[in-house]
């Protein structure tokens, strides 16, 4: 009877925890939850210029790339920590045109992206200061990050498997049997750090307030044990 009983026990929600018995195996569900400060940050930065001239347009956002890429030189950044991450140049036409009228060409506009890794939280408002000050027009986020997120990973991944083992032994201990050995263990809807995302406005300072904040590492195991009287 008291293994008819733990045959029952049926959860429907994987996010809670899930406790199925079939024969005389259980099978459950276990989530891990690692919290880390972030050790590093990337700022997706750029500069874009539209005049009437497609040459003068790139020349105008080669000479500000320019500048940016020995800004931060001069802030410590190093050549592997500063990337192109986009480089265009395309024509901008006045589509609200009546009748049949052709689209009315406006000018040019190209526009130079990078993306730039900073090692020390510490300086990232300094950065972006000193990015602006070089010309920058186009600042659409910084996300943190982690360096090693391997190693959070694994942590939540520990306490995955012991939320789970945890859970199965209360539902044997409440049906009254025993657990036996693990049968099987599986990972599924493991998530590596979330970035978290700032918008930052265009405005003319020094630095920049920035709150890195905390990021989750999350994971999820489902595990068969054992039934024994």
């Amino acid at each position: 009877m008291r293994l008819a009983a733990i045959l029952l026990v049926v959860w429907s929600s994987l996010g809670a925890g899930v406790a199925v018995a079939e024969g005389r195996h259980i099978t459950v569900t276990g989530e891990g939850v690692v919290t880390e400060a972030p050790d590093q940050a990337v700022i997706s930065v750029g500069v874009s210029h539209q005049t009437s001239s497609a040459q003068m347009a790139m020349e105008v956002v080669s000479d500000t790339a320019r500048a940016m890429l020995e800004a931060l030189a001069g802030a410590d950044i190093e050549a592997r920590d500063m990337q192109t991450s986009g480089l265009s140049l395309r024509a901008v036409y006045d589509r609200n045109r009546n009748g049949d009228e052709r689209p009315l060409l406006l000018g040019f506009s190209a526009s130079n992206r990078l993306s730039v890794k900073v090692r020390d939280l510490e300086t990232v408002g300094d950065v972006l200061g000193t990015l602006v000050k070089a010309g920058a027009n186009d600042i659409s986020g910084i996300t943190f990050g982690l360096r090693d997120p391997k190693r959070a990973q694994d942590d939540a991944r520990r306490s995955a498997v012991a939320d789970a083992l945890a859970k199965a032994a209360l539902y044997a201990d409440a049906a009254g049997v025993s657990l036996g050995n693990v049968v099987s263990i599986s990972e599924s809807g493991s998530a590596m750090p979330r970035p978290e995302m700032m918008r930052a406005s265009m405005a003319s300072f020094d630095a920049v307030p920035v709150a890195p904040g905390e990021l989750s590492v999350t994971a999820h195991v489902t595990m068969v044990l054992e039934l024994t009287d």
